[in-house]
């Protein structure tokens, strides 16, 4: 069976799997977060955090929820990492760096999980279990959360009320990425990931020589990393890692996992606005962009560029055998289309157009399908934009599911998307411009501009994946990188938030003959449009110079 033929089936075993879990847990996550049933163990949670489950929060208290508790998960974070050496299962390491420590806390709060540092000669199994996956279920359940407040702004009529955090929060974690990780953790583990306590092994080499083999909570880990799409991995070789992921077959179910709950959200805001065409047209728009993401990705690195990708018919420098040229490209394309993350292959030997492609993924704003929960805010935030192009193209007042788009909702919607390309490129000019930074680059030209332009992109976008020719263990780029991931995560929050309260409060307006239907194949093909014309007005130039410069010679 040929490479190409064989990615085919890869892709569309997947697809099959999604599209038959779309309606069960789509529906699953709308009982959740609209049922009014409080389980005993999430009341038990309630009363030890002081909140009232009952009473809901306008968008400010919302947005003071989240930034209360993600302050208070970089401080119990960054303290964990700090102690490390004076805990139980420390494994003989002692307290991380400051600046590394710092970073790695804003990192896993944030769900970016860039990491400067290799995990199995950094982290002991308490910091890696009480602090590392801890954060990677609660930051994935931030998400879900401010998605579930965003689409209430959306569904509800004059009135201010969003919803809980603390209970949207609760029910996430408990309800939903719980369950799935652990039966996802059960499923690595008989694939061979491992899954213990153990201290370090010393082992006798062929050659000789002597290599000390870290175990460790490596499956359920796992699961949850890829399941909330936080990325990151036990080990500096992440998911190429063999006790990360054995088998071709779990890489299948990795990537499943990346994709599950971001494919499956849109069947929940249809559900919870009352109208499921609504969810099929969303779902449709990340769908065509995923498929054609993964479709230029195979084709940059199965296209043969080059004598030796010619002589082995595939671009398999830094591709782990076991898993091939396909496959990995299936996974980069996954990693990079939501905030994961997370890499089987090193995204820093791919083709110019295979990066140029990853780096096109995280450059879209990560919805289609895009992280847990953001990657649906995201992209109804797009279809607002769409609706308001639309309704200027017509002389119309623009309106979205009843909800006029007027001044103020336009100017949050556009604060929205500008952010995040403002860090990205703010960023990145600032590490060309110094002396010091620039030393980081092991590439000069065009290459060495990807690889920076890569590390701001994925920290503002909170991925963390990176092209790892630049080294970004240093002062500047552990805090430069730090704040582009903490603005990157919270100021967007803040917006979607804002906007959601401004949508909330509105009268409905009925629909006329020129109000513009959003359930309908026009509507997917302008928003997709739309996504597609924004990152090249904003990000073309910086495109050219790096990626697509190098690609021309």
């Amino acid at each position: 069976m040929g490479a190409t033929t064989a990615g085919i089936l890869f892709v569309g075993s997947l697809i099959l799997v999604l599209v038959a879990v779309h309606v069960p847990l789509g529906d699953h996550m709308h009982r959740t977060f609209t049922s009014r049933h409080h389980w005993t163990a999430e009341r038990l949670i309630y009363r030890i955090v002081g909140v009232d489950p009952d009473a809901e929060q306008v968008w400010s208290g919302y947005a003071r929820s989240v930034l209360a508790f993600s302050v208070v998960s970089v401080l119990a974070l960054y303290g964990l990492q700090r102690l490390q050496g004076r805990l139980l299962l420390s494994l003989g390491y002692g307290g991380v760096d400051p600046d590394v420590a710092w970073n790695t806390a804003i990192s896993f709060v944030t769900n970016t999980n860039w990491q400067a540092y290799s995990g199995e000669s950094t982290m002991g199994h308490l910091v890696q279990m009480s602090g590392l996956a801890v954060q990677n279920f609660v930051s994935a359940a931030v998400g879900i959360a401010v998605a579930m407040a965003f689409v209430r702004g959306l569904a509800r009529r004059r009135t201010g009320e969003l919803g809980n955090f603390w209970v949207d929060l609760t029910r996430a974690v408990l309800r939903v990425l719980l369950p799935i990780a652990a039966i996802g953790a059960v499923a690595l583990v008989a694939g061979g990931a491992i899954q213990n306590l153990a201290d370090p092994h010393t082992v006798t080499t062929l050659t000789g020589a002597e290599q000390t083999i870290t175990g460790g909570p490596v499956a359920s880990q796992e699961a949850i990393k890829e399941l909330g799409t936080n990325g990151g991995g036990f080990y500096n070789a992440n998911s190429a890692h063999p006790f990360e992921n054995p088998t071709s077959w779990t890489n299948w179910i990795e990537i499943l996992l990346i994709l599950l709950i971001p494919f499956s959200l849109p069947r929940t805001f249809g559900r919870m606005v009352g109208d499921r065409r609504q969810g099929v047209a969303i779902v449709a728009v990340m769908a065509t962009l995923a498929l054609l993401s993964v479709t230029l990705l195979n084709t940059a690195q199965l296209a043969h560029h080059g004598t030796v990708p010619e002589s082995v018919t595939a671009a398999t420098e830094g591709t782990e055998s076991r898993f091939g040229v396909s496959n990995s490209a299936t996974f980069a394309a996954a990693t990079t289309l939501t905030s994961t993350g997370a890499v089987n292959s090193f995204h820093d030997s791919y083709t110019s157009l295979g990066g140029a492609v990853t780096l096109l993924n995280m450059m879209v704003g990560e919805v289609a399908p895009g992280g847990v929960g953001s990657g649906l805010y995201g992209m109804l935030i797009l279809a607002i934009v769409t609706v308001f192009v639309a309704g200027l193209m017509v002389g119309r007042t623009p309106a979205y599911l009843g909800k006029r788009i007027g001044p103020r909702e336009i100017k949050l919607a556009s604060l929205y998307f500008l952010v995040t390309p403002m860090i990205v490129l703010v960023g990145t000019g600032i590490a060309m411009a110094f002396e010091g930074p620039r030393g980081s680059m092991l590439n000069t030209g065009p290459h060495g501009l990807s690889e920076v332009l890569y590390a701001f992109t994925s920290a503002a976008n909170n991925n963390g994946s990176a092209f790892a020719g630049l080294t970004v263990a240093t002062t500047f780029y552990d805090v430069a990188l730090g704040l582009a991931m903490a603005f990157g995560r919270f100021l967007p929050i803040v917006l979607a938030l804002a906007l959601a309260g401004s949508l909330a409060r509105q009268t409905p307006v009925p629909a006329s003959a020129g109000t513009l239907p959003t359930h309908r194949p026009q509507f997917v093909g302008m928003v997709a449009g739309v996504t597609l014309i924004l990152v090249a007005l904003t990000f073309f130039p910086a495109l050219a110079l790096g990626p697509l410069a190098e690609g021309i010679h």
